[in-house]
């Protein structure tokens, strides 16, 4: 009898275990099924992330604007490098804080969305009454740089979870908005501030007013395909895929590089005697042009292989930045700026779709994202301070164009290595 009653017993314990094993494997793997790819719900989750990078991006790619405009009223005391760090920072946010807005978007879906709006309306009402550096440094590139990453970050891991085969068309859609909001962002604020002779607090705050609308319709239509998870804020296991690093690697070197045109261009363009609304104009035509650069590019990433794409595009854009040094006219101004954003825009959008080929779990999309990009974002950081220290320590661009010239050849460098370890060969599709 009691021999009887301890096999009941071992056999109760050894369902339970079974029933829990198959319950652990259900949730893991629960709702990881192939993404559709399109349809209405993954449509809208990619215009509403467009409409995020339209307000973030724009408004961040705008900075040339606002470098010039501080040079010369209220920060005109301080040199070009201590005026660059206000931006870089807040560049650089943008992108380390992903870090822990990827996993959050993991863990919370869209909700992380809400409050980091409204955060960042705020960041530009409390820009527009900074007066001192300090003020500028906390609002403009702390706070804002803040926000800005608990909006960009989510919404990229949303739309890595609806698409895979056409994840890098999606993300040049999305990151187009970039794009666009360049387009916009710039233009209307030099027409208010050098046109229209608008007051600076007044302009920046019309900046956050156009924001608001397209935010809330983000936080309303971008919502994660797969149920939130805890998933960690760190996975060192992703640092023995080579690949990895090598795609942070490469990035790294990419922000370093098309960051100086973003930030330097409109004072190249004043120095050389252009006027400084056309100056100002040269930053939205770049965005246009780089509208082209990450849809177009995107597309052809998801035929002939994203590192490809993204290794001609860093290659492509070298040159450029070699070549920035010799332009002196107006025309040739344009003619740069429109070939450059053709460029660059396949640059910007091609690393983040390049981490996709190492993401693993679509569950960590997120978590992986943020890494990488966080990593990533260093030169960001750095890189706008260097080139504002050499432009005060040389008083000219060469030098300028040489370091970022070369850092932007070696990433397409990197990525092409990077192929090597894709499985496909280095003349293969990856």
């Amino acid at each position: 009898m009691t021999s009887s009653k301890s096999q009941e017993i071992l056999d109760i314990e050894s369902k339970a275990d079974v029933y829990t094993t198959q319950g652990k494997s259900d949730v893991s793997t629960q709702d990881v099924s192939p993404a559709p790819e399109g349809g209405l719900e993954a449509w809208l989750v990619v215009l509403g992330a467009f409409f995020i990078l339209f307000c973030g991006l724009g408004y961040s790619n705008s900075w040339g604007v606002f470098q010039e405009y501080y040079m010369t009223h209220q920060l005109s005391e301080h040199s070009a490098n201590d005026i660059a760090w206000i931006g870089s920072l807040a560049a650089f946010l943008q992108f380390a804080a992903g870090a822990l807005a990827g996993p959050m978007f993991d863990r919370y879906g869209q909700k992380v969305l809400i409050p980091a709006s409204l955060g960042y309306v705020f960041a530009l009402m409390i820009t527009s009454l900074c007066t001192q550096y300090w003020q500028f440094m906390l609002a403009q590139g702390v706070l804002t740089g803040m926000c800005s990453a608990f909006l960009q970050l989510p919404v990229l891991a949303a739309v890595s979870q609806w698409f895979d085969k056409k994840r890098a068309m999606a993300f040049g859609i999305v990151i187009s908005g970039s794009s666009i909001g360049g387009l916009i962002y710039p233009i209307a604020l030099s027409r208010m501030l050098n046109v229209l002779h608008l007051s600076y607090a007044w302009s920046v705050r019309i900046m956050a007013f156009i924001s608001l609308p397209p935010m809330i319709f983000a936080c309303i239509v971008v919502k994660p395909r797969l149920p939130p998870q805890a998933t960690s804020f760190f996975y060192p296991e992703a640092f023995k895929d080579t690949k990895y690093i090598l795609v942070i690697a490469a990035s790294f070197l990419t922000f370093f590089s098309v960051f100086m045109p973003l930030f330097f261009l409109p004072t190249y363009a004043v120095s050389r005697g252009t006027d400084p609304a056309l100056a100002s104009y040269l930053l939205s035509i770049l965005n246009a042009a780089s509208f082209f650069g990450r849809v177009i590019p995107g597309i052809l990433a998801d035929k002939y292989g994203r590192l490809n794409i993204f290794a001609t595009m860093a290659l492509a854009s070298s040159i450029m930045i070699f070549c920035m040094n010799q332009v002196q006219s107006d025309a040739g101004f344009v003619v740069f700026t429109v070939i450059f954003g053709l460029t660059s825009g396949g640059c910007v959008s091609g690393c983040a779709a390049c981490f996709s080929i190492c993401i693993t779990d679509p569950k960590r999309t997120g978590s992986y994202l943020g890494m990488g990009l966080g990593i990533a974002s260093l030169a960001v950081l750095t890189g706008p301070p260097v080139v504002g220290a050499l432009l005060d320590r040389y008083g000219g661009f060469s030098q300028i164009c040489i370091l970022s010239g070369t850092f932007c050849f070696a990433s397409g460098l990197v990525a092409f290595g990077t192929k090597s370890l894709a499985g496909k060969g280095l003349f293969g599709k990856s």
